[in-house]
This record gives C-alpha cells, structure tokens and sequence, in this order.
C-alpha cells in the first residue's frame, strides 16, 4: 500500500489490498499502475483535503483517472484524512457508511 500521512480504515485497506492483488494476477504492470495511481491521489488529497465537493457526512470523494476505484475520505477534527473506502465504481453507492 502506498505510504502516506492518510489513516487507513481498516476495511479500506483490505480494499486496496484486494484490488492490487486482483491486478497483480492479471499483470504486475496493472498493479503497479494501480499503486502509483491510489498514490498520487492521496497525495492531491492530502495536500488539499477539501478540493473536492463534500457529500454526506462530511466525506469526499476522489476519482482515480486511469482506475475504476474511488477514495471516500473525511477530514478529521485533527487534521489528519481519514480514508473510509476504496471503492470499486460498479459497487453500490454508500455500502461504507457504516464505517463512520
């Protein structure tokens, strides 16, 4: 996984994981795409966490160009980004709300 200042929701983790492993099987090029890619995301959104639209309880979301994944993440009162869901474009919208 990518390293970062962002904190991780454990689920979110294994959502990562999940997609880099799904990638690695078909081609590690793909995976290492996809690593660099949900990098340079968290870097835009740790740098400037309210560029993008707030939505429901204070998350945002962040588009991966090249990846059909998007980052679901809150700023928390420290500070900090707080990633809730890497989550797949085709999976139903909201299933992570209980991870708030």
């Amino acid at each position: 996984m990518p390293t970062s200042s962002a904190e991780f929701h454990d689920e979110a983790t294994a959502e990562y994981e999940s997609a880099f492993d799904r990638y690695l099987e078909r081609s590690p090029d793909a995976a290492l795409g996809f690593d660099a890619e949900v990098d340079r995301a968290l870097g835009q959104v740790i740098a400037v966490p309210r560029r993008w639209a707030a939505g429901p309880h204070s998350t945002r979301r962040f588009l991966l160009r090249t990846f059909p994944f998007t980052l679901i993440y809150r700023e928390r009162t420290s500070g900090n980004v707080q990633i809730l869901a890497v989550a797949h474009t085709s999976r139903k919208p909201g299933y992570w709300k209980g991870r708030l």
